[in-house]
């Protein structure tokens, strides 16, 4: 078995709670109030900036031109791509560029881009890989099975968004992903194994908060326990 294949299935419990949290199965069957998509937007669009980042780490961490290649590629995907579909949205719901620049990131935001961003500028190519990858292949899970609910890859607001994640263009960026740490694991001991796991569990938890952050529009819970 992979090693890929074999984090899945750890992970699985986990992305089954992604997929039916109240946030992704709005998306789906189009409930989910614009607003609460709103705030979404903003926060996600904050953190691909620094999900940008880390793949530009790979391209420092990684020793093979086609490896740094390919990761400089996928940095311009987000910044050129991903990032240009959230402005496409902003510009539907009249948010700025400069207004979302400007918007602070929640705890949470803060706490999953700073966790990626110090696995990655400590750790091996094969740990900065294992970070990033729940992100990317648990949006590509979500985008297919999302769309094959009748109609919703056409809805007027969220279809783009459908569509967009269940590409077969962003399908391929997902699986080269997976070939290269599937790659990077071969040979490792079962400790360094063990380390890529813990890392890619991590990451795929901070996904399913991510969802419950952007359903809740939370900010910092300590702030709306005091009355700020």
């Amino acid at each position: 078995m992979s090693f890929c294949k074999h984090v899945f299935q750890q992970a699985e419990e986990i992305w089954e709670q992604s997929h039916n949290h109240p946030f992704v199965r709005g998306i789906g069957d189009g409930t989910l109030p614009i607003e609460t998509f709103q705030y979404y937007l903003v926060q996600d669009y904050l953190y691909l900036l620094d999900y940008a980042k880390v793949y530009a780490l790979g391209v420092v961490k990684a020793h093979n031109p086609r490896i740094m290649e390919q990761f400089a590629k996928q940095m311009d995907g987000i910044l050129n791509g991903e990032m240009s579909l959230h402005k496409q949205y902003a510009k539907r719901l009249g948010v700025s560029i400069e207004e979302m620049e400007r918007a602070k990131p929640s705890a949470m935001n803060l706490a999953y881009t700073n966790y990626m961003l110090s696995v990655s500028q400590s750790g091996t190519l094969a740990e900065l890989t294992a970070s990033l990858l729940p992100c990317m292949w648990s949006y590509w899970e979500i985008g297919k099975r999302l769309n094959t609910i009748p109609g919703a890859a056409d809805h007027v607001f969220y279809g783009e968004w459908i569509r967009s994640y269940s590409s077969v263009e962003y399908g391929e960026m997902c699986m080269w992903m997976m070939e290269l740490l599937d790659k990077l694991a071969e040979g490792k001991s079962d400790t360094e194994l063990a380390r890529l796991e813990e890392i890619f569990l991590n990451t795929s938890r901070f996904e399913y908060l991510f969802w419950d952050m952007a359903y809740r529009k939370e900010m910092w819970e300590i702030e709306r326990s005091i009355g700020v």
